[in-house]
């Protein structure tokens, strides 16, 4: 079985979108939640995530498995989102082997050009469909 892994931190609001959106698409996947904060890791699961951890060893051994990750852009940038995420859980993200499905968030620190500025909730939507194209094929 293919294996989501969903990244936030903060409140987990974007990541808790994620996750419903996901689990609404039935994708023959199993979504893990990794909160770089507790509070981030239990809006996931209460969003229907099957399994869940925090903090920066989940990150590391959830990405290693991973087919997909997603999560703000600032999963990729040391220190980002408050410094919530450690370089070593930005590492960890970008040197996995699974696919990326970020979501550009210019609070972190990064700004993507050439990006249509959208609602978050338009971005979740968009970002679901994305794995359901890569775990179509």
């Amino acid at each position: 079985m293919k294996k989501i892994v969903v990244i936030d931190g903060q409140g987990g609001r974007m990541g808790a979108a994620l996750v419903s959106q996901l689990r609404g698409m039935e994708l023959p996947a199993q979504i893990i939640a990794v909160g770089a904060n507790s509070a981030a890791t239990a809006a996931m699961l209460k969003a229907g995530a099957h399994a869940g951890a925090t903090g920066e060893n989940p990150v590391a051994v959830c990405c290693a498995e991973a087919d997909v990750i997603l999560g703000p852009m600032g999963v990729i940038t040391a220190n980002a989102l408050l410094g919530e995420i450690t370089p070593k859980m930005a590492a960890a993200v970008s040197e996995s082997p699974a696919q990326k499905v970020l979501i550009p968030v210019n609070r972190c620190s990064v700004t993507v050009v050439g990006v249509q500025e959208l609602p978050l909730g338009d971005y979740v939507r968009l970002a679901a469909q994305k794995v359901r194209e890569l775990l179509a094929g």
